[in-house]
């Protein structure tokens, strides 16, 4: 395994293969079988462009040997940040079959983040667009370059500036290799970044063996199959969107993949109806702005079976909302780029599937509930979830100080999430962190966030502690109203006080605004929320 991970110890890796679990081909390969089944059907749709798998292979074929005579080498990492397109397919499983290892950046990082992805990582090359809507890349990339001394090579999908690589010329060549991959599937195949919303994001190593059983079980408890037609929305390069089951899982049971160009309701849905599309994987803000929108009314959507959540919990309400709206399936996914996922169940009662975070995909995913020090929870109370598993990693890549706090001593990764077991389905009720000590009496923002959005006038909440000379910590509740609506503290509390809701868990401060700061993942940055109030309390007390 490459140097700086943590391996699975050796009784553990047996069992995955002995189980069937890991198969032992990299995903290059795994491809490769999908084209000997599936090779004259359409795989990918952008725009205008339509290719099968036969000319998906021929291009990553063509592209992995142009990386090659570039002098990129099995092993080296290289940081990729390619937009939602055809070529990010394509140049991703060119450099998994070379054995280069993708750190996969998201399109809304900045100068900061590529200069700790390079650097941490010891990239020798980046992969990037010329331009995306109004910022040029090109420039970036230059200036991350200088202050890099890894960086050697930067490989533009777009107009190249001097000293920088086109791509445009590397996936129609004649491939000057075969269809062959030497690279062992125990090796790590890319890096997914952690949430990285209390610090930079550290990089998460996934091997072949763990992401290939990864996609493929949950495209299984997604109900993906032959024929499916799968729209990528959302960046191709999270975890999400990637393999949970992501294109991947949709491409390897024969699926189709749509490429969305935007976000917008009007493009998502004109999609649905012109394609036929059967799967949509969202994320909270996309689905409340459908919810709220009428576009959708707009064209036909009979096609559409199923939209999951991933990235944070939706609310009960809004899970039955959009079911009733889209007359489709909701399926909430759970889970992290570290590993563990867990699915709602597709034809579940509709307790579970709207109030619960799912169940895990595989049976040895072992799962325990602690409390702060470290004791295990019995059934029903609340506690931190950590988890150990054939598809969660052991450790970070370089990054021992992080494995030593992320990680127990038996290899539980700690999920930092607040969760309950009930008859095998989780139930996620925030971060560790996530919740406010007020003098001793624990909130959990979850909970009464959850309240305060089944209120009609409500259109997002977050919850977050705020400083208290005498408690230590309060409740603020940050909200976005819905259009000509109002509200005051004494309204909301009377609103949750009819929830039944213990007083103390009240929020004792409202703060209206008019959008929240929100993660390239679509979760609300909160830490960004307790500054903002943090500051604002200052100011008022100086």
């Amino acid at each position: 395994m490459l140097e700086n991970c943590v391996d699975w110890p050796v009784e553990f890796a047996d069992k995955y293969r002995r189980k069937g679990y890991w198969q032992d081909i990299n995903l290059y390969q795994h491809f490769c079988q999908l084209v000997e089944r599936f090779g004259d059907q359409e795989a990918i749709v952008f725009q205008e462009q339509r290719l099968t798998f036969n000319q998906l292979l021929s291009q990553i074929d063509s592209a992995a040997a142009a990386l090659s005579e570039c002098g990129l080498k099995a092993g080296e990492r290289v940081v990729f940040q390619l937009p939602n397109c055809p070529e990010f397919i394509v140049t991703f499983y060119a450099l998994l079959k070379i054995g280069v290892i993708p750190v996969m950046a998201l399109p809304p990082h900045r100068e900061t983040e590529i200069k700790h992805f390079v650097n941490h990582a010891g990239a020798v090359a980046y992969f990037f667009p010329a331009q995306l809507r109004d910022f040029d890349y090109r420039e970036m990339a230059e200036n991350v370059r200088n202050e890099c001394p890894s960086l050697k090579h930067l490989f533009v999908l777009g107009e190249a500036r001097k000293d920088q690589q086109s791509l445009a010329d590397f996936f129609n060549g004649s491939a000057s290799t075969s269809s062959t991959s030497l690279v062992p599937a125990s090796e790590v195949a890319f890096m997914l970044l952690s949430g990285g919303t209390t610090a930079l994001p550290k990089l998460i190593p996934r091997t072949h063996n763990d992401y290939l059983f990864n996609l493929l079980q949950a495209a299984i408890a997604g109900g993906l199959s032959a024929g499916v037609t799968f729209m990528a929305a959302l960046p191709m390069a999270h975890n999400y969107t990637l393999g949970c089951p992501g294109f991947l899982g949709a491409l390897a049971y024969g699926g189709r993949v749509v490429i969305a160009t935007a976000l917008d309701p009007e493009t998502i849905f004109s999609l649905v109806e012109q394609e036929k599309i059967n799967v949509i994987p969202a994320a909270i803000p996309l689905i409340v702005n459908w919810l709220n929108s009428d576009i959708p009314e707009l064209f036909d959507l009979s096609s559409l079976n199923l939209i999951t959540n991933g990235g944070a919990k939706l609310q009960p309400e809004l899970r039955q909302q959009l079911e009733q709206k889209f007359s489709c399936i909701f399926q909430e996914i759970y889970g992290t780029a570290e590993g563990l996922l867990n699915f709602t169940p597709l034809d579940g009662p509709d307790d579970v599937r709207f109030n619960s975070s799912g169940k895990p995909l595989s049976a040895d995913d072992e799962i325990k509930i602690i409390d702060d020090d470290g004791n295990e929870l019995s059934e029903g109370e609340l506690g931190e979830l950590v988890v150990r598993g054939p598809y969660t990693i052991r450790g970070y890549y370089n990054a021992p100080e992080n494995n030593a706090n992320g990680f127990t001593d038996d290899g539980y990764y700690k999920m930092g999430d607040l969760v309950r077991l009930k008859d095998g389905y989780l139930y996620c009720e925030g971060r560790t962190k996530d919740l406010i000590n007020r003098g001793g009496e624990k909130i959990s923002c979850d909970e009464v966030e959850k309240h305060m959005l089944a209120n009609s006038k409500i259109k997002s909440a977050a919850l977050v502690a705020m400083p208290d000379p005498v408690f230590g910590e309060k409740a603020c509740a940050f909200v976005i109203l819905q259009p000509d609506q109002s509200l005051d503290l004494e309204d909301l509390k009377n609103y949750l006080l009819a929830q039944k809701i213990a007083k103390f868990k009240l929020p004792e401060r409202l703060e209206i605004a008019d959008g929240f700061p929100i993660s390239p993942a679509g979760k609300i940055l909160k830490k960004e929320l307790r500054q903002i109030i943090a500051a604002k309390l200052e100011q008022e007390s100086a």
